[in-house]
């Protein structure tokens, strides 16, 4: 039907932009509204404050937290893309980065992911002062959200890993 043309068109514009339908998308497409929910969702957070290394940034450090192998390995080429280093990639696993701002972004995310989105007084705390404001929180909060859509998605449908393999239990960059 007409949803079978559109779910074509998207998958179409996906490879234009990507060079390739990696099979994350594929297992979405399963369910119309789940791709466009998560397309839209990533496109509005795209111009959001947070640029592209820093939503990196913060998709390597919850997919370490969830233990996601298809998302580590995803956005492990995708970071090198957005102008990670491969220090800045294990470093942004870890929950840190080189500088004060996206060292708090990656410890930030982290930590919503693994506390359930149940930050401390003194997670805030730290995160403002280095820079973190209200908006930049909810953004994190929101990449967080998105990135844990695509780490249980691929986690549940067990998507085959068609990007260069990272082990999810690898040892991390002090």
């Amino acid at each position: 039907g007409d949803g079978d043309a559109a779910i074509t068109n998207t998958l179409k514009a996906v490879k234009a932009k990507l060079g390739m339908v990696p099979n994350m998308f594929a297992t979405f497409a399963r369910a119309p509204a789940a791709l466009n929910g998560y397309l839209a969702f990533s496109d509005a957070l795209s111009r959001g404050r947070l640029d592209a290394r820093q939503r990196e940034i913060i998709a390597l450090a919850v997919g370490q937290a969830n233990e996601c192998q298809y998302c580590l390995s995803a956005h492990t080429m995708l970071g090198k893309g957005a102008g990670l280093s491969d220090s800045a990639v294990l470093e942004a696993r870890s929950g840190k980065a080189a500088n004060a701002l996206d060292q708090a972004l990656a410890a930030v995310a982290q930590r919503i992911a693994r506390q359930r989105g149940v930050l401390s007084d003194q997670d805030i705390v730290a995160a403002r002062s280095a820079g973190v404001s209200d908006e930049l929180l909810l953004e994190v909060i929101a990449n967080v959200a998105l990135n844990v859509l695509t780490n249980y998605t691929n986690h549940i449908a067990a998507t085959d890993i068609d990007f260069p393999e990272v082990e999810a239990a690898a040892a991390l960059a002090a």
